[in-house]
């Protein structure tokens, strides 16, 4: 069971406006003041109100831009001042931390790579105790729910209750169109432990290009999302880093205008009644599966015992990739997908090997 968080609902960090979505944009880095300038103007003319820009770049090379350093803080607090946006950026250590609420930083965001390590998120977490400054976190390079809950448990132990999350996609070593797999169903897993964790999606770094932005972007409203992190420069092409994936202001603009934004609920009677008899529909169905799955496993003990009295093993090979197949193959006809047939059943033969496996185990114990 998910341990509660103690947070300050979103509504009330006064840093977002209708309608939604939130949208946080800005460059990927902080190149220049007349960039940085250049850029937070056009994005204040496509009425954004929150700006982001890199201050350190964690790179994978050393010799790549690894960002200004504190110089490009006295740029966003020129931002915050002649153009009344908020300002936020990325920390990596109590180092930064202290650099941000020493230049007015009014909010931070933790990257993917630091997220997955627990020493600097606990410095992290030291360093913002007792301030004011909300926090996004952002998933971990690998797709470990427990390690992204266990930075915002860290941040909420110390006391940061202004706390949401970016979903930016994991890391792959499959050839996939995006840069980063969006992994949905970690993000969905998250949000219904914390459904008062305000969510972010970076479609910028899951899609790696201007062409995926749209979509992501879509998708993720379609699923809830409160708000987008997306990078925007003033002369894309010409960036120092991840120049492919960032759009000029007016094309943010233009595609923010586009997206459409789901509701959560409506007070239209028909749509209540609607969907709660579809939802009952649903219960009576998942009442159905649990009961077949525990018949199923039923009958796994009985063939558990069995192959004991036979003195078979548990484990065949050949019997289980036969019914995968032929699993698979039913799916199709049913229009469901080989990934999710193989992904369940793989999951109840995992649970099938246990059941017979106890059965073994306890005529040892006799």
């Amino acid at each position: 069971m998910a341990k509660t968080l103690d947070l300050v609902p979103v509504t009330r960090w006064g840093f977002f406006t209708l309608p939604r979505p939130m949208v946080i944009a800005g460059p990927c880095s902080a190149e220049t003041e007349q960039q940085v300038m250049e850029t937070a103007a056009g994005l204040r003319d496509e009425g954004i109100h929150v700006f982001r820009a890199g201050i350190w770049k964690p790179r994978t090379h050393p010799g790549s831009f690894e960002g200004v350093g504190t110089e490009g803080l006295k740029w966003l607090r020129k931002v915050k001042n002649e153009y009344g946006l908020k300002v936020c950026t990325e920390v990596a250590s109590e180092k930064h931390v202290y650099e941000c609420i020493k230049f007015g930083v009014d909010m931070v965001w933790v990257g993917a790579r630091t997220t997955a390590n627990p020493f600097l998120m606990q410095e992290i977490a030291d360093a913002l105790k007792d301030t004011d400054i909300p926090v996004l976190v952002k998933n971990p390079v690998n797709p470990d729910i427990d390690l992204w809950i266990g930075a915002l448990e860290r941040l909420n132990r110390a006391g940061v209750r202004k706390l949401g999350v970016i979903h930016r996609g994991f890391s792959t070593s499959e050839k996939i169109g995006y840069r980063n797999a969006p992994g949905w169903q970690i993000a969905v897993e998250l949000r219904t432990r914390y459904p008062q964790l305000p969510f972010f999606a970076d479609p910028s770094h899951m899609g790696g290009s201007r062409q995926f932005l749209k979509e992501l972007s879509q998708r993720s409203l379609d699923l809830g999302f409160e708000g987008l992190m997306i990078e925007s420069h003033c002369n894309p092409d010409c960036a120092l880093s991840d120049a492919k994936q960032q759009l000029l202001p007016k094309d943010l603009g233009e595609m923010l205008a586009s997206l459409i934004v789901r509701e959560k609920d409506s007070p239209d009677e028909d749509y209540k009644s609607g969907i709660h008899q579809l939802r009952a529909q649903i219960d009576i169905l998942d009442e159905n599966l649990l009961f077949m799955l525990k018949s199923r496993k039923d009958i796994s003990r009985k063939i558990g015992q069995y192959k004991k009295e036979h003195n078979i093993a548990i484990v065949q090979a050949s019997r289980w990739d036969e019914v995968l197949a032929a699993v698979v193959e039913k799916g199709k006809e049913y229009g469901l997908s080989e990934k999710f047939v193989t992904a369940v059943f793989n999951a109840i033969h995992e649970e099938s090997v246990q059941a017979q496996n106890e059965v073994l185990e306890a005529g040892q114990e006799e």
